[in-house]
């Protein structure tokens, strides 16, 4: 793995940061104080394409898995899906002007589907990629902390930077779209940097015997191999339940964000602050993350990180009462807290799998990356969907754009406890898997050392 590999490899989460963060964080309103949808309406179109996600995101690892046998890379995956993301990206914020309420919200909902699919075909082969790129426990946390530094770079310019080109742009739909064409462009430089480097055939993956290179999986089989996976890997079951349950919060967070700005804080644009009150101490911790990793283990610094997040989130539980630019300081301190969230798992999961493989004789870093895949983006979609349910049972009142509604108090207590307590909660209960998790350093190094010549 050269230096120029592994930089490719980090600027594929421009593309990833920019698509997992915007829609979680401007979806749900864009559809509740937009195009008018209700809020439990709103909840199904976030949601249907996430469990799309379950079912196709092993069956896409499972191919990359046989192609990767075949030809010893997942360059046609990363292509596809840095291709079609970008046009899928900004047909979700194109709906026409005629369009309000269910048929909005049916237009929104097949945008999703095709976005996450396109999404899909890319994350999966690619997080796939550091088992096979890089050989040690050490070595994959250096190739996974600037993919993560950069994800969080592109965290913070598209969550702070989408919104306000929205508002510059004059807010309502136009606004929508200028910021949907400026993001997607992005986005999708940011994929075609990360495939134009990936590798691009002739290697072998990690382990001493191919995948089987037989007729292509049917999407039953893929399922079947991935929950095989899961039966059989304590440590993938352990992380997996822990990141999703993390996810949910995260994204409930997020997504709670604009309303937070909108109804609590009384300024739309208070999302662009709150956002980079998140994110930006997330970028400038990031590289500390790497050291208290190589010091204290993977493990150990990932518990502490979900602690931090979790008691930051409770100290905003006052926001429903006395709401106030306080809320910026418990804010910042989960932004440090989730540069650890970010990078921990990420680098544990390619032990996971190149652990697998050895001990299994063969690969199935794409069936463990689309099992996580679907686990992840299901769980960023159902925060939002949570949020959304909230809302509607404490009587949000919706809007097709023009002026803030009066929202009853217990809707402005729903988003502040949504974007406080929820999370708060979630990332306490993501404690009991995480402790679950039993790989160590010295398991992962012991079966990855290279045979004496």
């Amino acid at each position: 793995m050269t230096r120029r590999r592994g930089a490719g490899y980090a600027l594929g989460s421009v593309g990833t940061g920019g698509f997992g963060t915007l829609p979680g964080l401007v979806l749900a309103y864009y559809l509740t104080d937009e195009l008018g949808v209700a809020a439990g309406l709103a909840s199904v179109v976030v949601t249907v394409p996430k469990v799309w996600d379950v079912v196709v995101d092993p069956f896409i690892g499972a191919r990359s898995d046989r192609a990767h046998a075949r030809t010893g890379t997942r360059r046609p995956f990363l292509l596809a899906g840095a291709l079609g993301l970008p046009l899928a990206f900004v047909a979700l914020f194109a709906v026409p002007a005629p369009l309000t309420g269910p048929t909005a919200a049916a237009w929104v909902g097949l945008a999703f589907v095709l976005a996450t699919t396109a999404f899909s075909l890319f994350q999966v082969p690619w997080i796939a990629l550091p088992a096979e790129m890089a050989p040690t426990y050490a070595a994959r946390t250096r190739l996974v902390a600037p993919r993560v530094a950069v994800l969080a770079v592109a965290i913070l310019v598209f969550g702070a930077g989408g919104p306000l080109l929205r508002d510059l742009a004059g807010g309502g739909r136009t606004g929508y779209l200028v910021m949907a064409v400026a993001c997607g462009t992005l986005i999708g430089l940011g994929l075609l940097a990360a495939w134009w480097d990936a590798p691009r055939g002739g290697g072998s993956a990690p382990t001493g015997r191919p995948a089987p290179t037989g007729r292509p999986a049917r999407r039953g089989e893929a399922l079947a191999w991935g929950v095989a996976a899961l039966r059989e890997l304590p440590a993938l079951r352990a992380l997996l339940a822990t990141f999703v349950l993390q996810a949910l919060g995260i994204g409930a967070m997020l997504a709670g964000a604009q309303y937070v700005a909108t109804y609590v804080l009384g300024s739309q644009g208070a999302v662009t602050v709150l956002f980079a009150a998140l994110v930006g101490p997330a970028v400038l911790v990031m590289p500390l993350c790497r050291r208290l990793a190589d010091r204290v283990g993977k493990h150990r610094a990932y518990r502490a990180a979900t602690v931090l997040f979790a008691v930051a989130a409770l100290a905003m539980v006052p926001l429903a009462w006395a709401p106030g630019p306080w809320v910026y300081v418990p804010v910042a301190v989960a932004g440090v807290a989730y540069a650890g969230l970010q990078v921990f798992p990420l680098a544990m999961l390619p032990d996971v799998a190149a652990v697998d493989a050895r001990e299994r004789g063969t690969d199935r870093a794409g069936v463990v990356s689309g099992v996580w895949t679907a686990g992840e983006t299901a769980g960023l979609a159902l925060g939002p969907t949570l949020l959304l349910l909230l809302l509607a049972a404490t009587g949000f009142v919706s809007r097709a754009g023009g002026e803030v509604v009066a929202q009853p108090p217990s809707a402005v207590a729903g988003v502040a406890l949504a974007f406080s307590a929820l999370p708060a909660a979630l990332l306490l209960a993501s404690l009991v898997p995480l402790w679950a998790y039993r790989l160590t350093r010295a398991e992962v190094d012991a079966v990855v050392q290279p045979r004496e010549a």
